[in-house]
């Protein structure tokens, strides 16, 4: 007497049922329906408005020494010169730390032009402080001929990047002294806002302690 055995089309339903549960288990796991109402956590995400844009942090700085310049913070313009703030007594004098190859840096750069060209006549400094690294002086010719920058441009001492940028060396950043000397207001990255802020702070300190 032939062994009574399931008919093909029974064993092959048996043989494939592990495999459907092993994909509905799969499937089920990557759509899994999202809660209707957001939590917190969600909610704050959504409210906050996204960190103004910046680039890759500068190159690392190869000495933390303070210059010599008395301890205080300094920087040596294109021409040789060295530099610090109480070198413009009175004045408004924006210190914007950037890099040529940086995006957001290079947008601001057209604001800082026009600031300094409207401003200029009221005791106004921009000082565009470079800090890429030896890579990058190279291109810095070119890059005032292609943005027409009109206001100076030089190099921070390494004690200036670490009393002003500390440990945040994302790029850029621009800080604005009031006539008296006084940090003011500290910006990092660019866009619409930062901008906004920026000729805010300006304008204030312009304002206040003039002649």
């Amino acid at each position: 007497m032939r062994p009574a055995f399931p008919e093909k089309s029974q064993t092959r339903r048996w043989l494939l049922l592990p495999s459907a549960l092993l994909l509905l288990i799969l499937t089920g796991c990557g759509d899994a329906p999202q809660s209707a109402s957001p939590t917190a956590s969600d909610k704050n995400a959504k409210s906050s408005a996204p960190p103004p844009r910046t680039n890759l942090p500068m190159p690392p700085v190869n000495a933390p020494t303070r210059n010599a310049a008395g301890g205080q913070a300094g920087w040596t313009l294109l021409d040789g010169r060295r530099m610090q703030l109480s070198d413009y007594p009175g004045q408004v004098v924006v210190l914007d730390f950037w890099a040529t190859y940086c995006p957001p840096c290079l947008e601001e750069v057209p604001h800082l032009v026009a600031m300094q060209k409207r401003y200029g006549k009221q005791g106004f400094h921009v000082i565009g402080l470079n800090v890429g690294g030896a890579e990058d002086q190279p291109k810095i010719p070119a890059f005032v001929e292609q943005f027409k920058v009109q206001y100076a441009l030089g190099y921070p001492d390494p004690g200036t990047t670490e009393i002003y940028l500390g440990n945040d060396t994302t790029i850029p950043q621009t800080l604005v002294f009031d006539r008296k000397g006084k940090l003011v207001k500290h910006l990092v990255g660019f866009d619409r806002q930062v901008s906004a802020e920026l000729d805010q702070a300006v304008q204030t300190a312009l304002n206040t302690g003039a002649d």
